[in-house]
């Protein structure tokens, strides 16, 4: 007859071991590659959050001065401090007469700007750090028999 105890513990394929059964400790492997291949992709990943933060604060300031937000504002100057710092010298780029318009354009193309250097910064630091078998591969060529 069977324990009543095992019905609660066990799963359909499998029966739980016993208290004074050994256990079966299932031991994974990492290959010579697998801290390499965790630090590049950190290194891309941090890169990645830091050019889509500084392109959203951008973002954001072009939406408060579109809207025409309060300048004196807390929120409105935290947005642009951060805004004045990081928009890579694009301010007097374009100079059309509406302020608003000078924003979006001089702020959306660094926004962008920010955009393409993180893609092209983890693109270069992956096809140049990662091992071979872990990089994207853009084109494989198959010969057929």
């Amino acid at each position: 007859m069977t324990d009543p105890r095992d019905a609660e513990l066990r799963r359909p394929t499998e029966r739980m071991p016993r208290v004074n059964e050994p256990v079966v400790e299932e031991v994974v492997e990492r290959d010579a590659d697998y801290r390499r291949v965790r630090t590049v992709r950190t290194v891309c990943a941090v890169i990645d959050i830091v050019c889509w933060t500084f392109a959203i604060v951008l973002l954001v300031h072009i939406f408060l001065v579109i809207t025409g937000a309060n300048a004196g504002n807390g929120f409105f100057q935290f947005v642009a401090g951060w805004a004045d710092g990081i928009t890579l010298g694009l301010d007097g780029l374009f100079t059309p007469e509406n302020a608003s318009a000078a924003t979006l354009l001089n702020e959306g193309l660094a926004a962008l700007l920010w955009l393409v250097i993180g893609a092209l910064l983890t693109n270069l630091i992956s096809r140049v750090a990662l091992p071979s078998e872990y990089r994207r591969a853009w084109y494989r060529r198959t010969v057929r028999p």
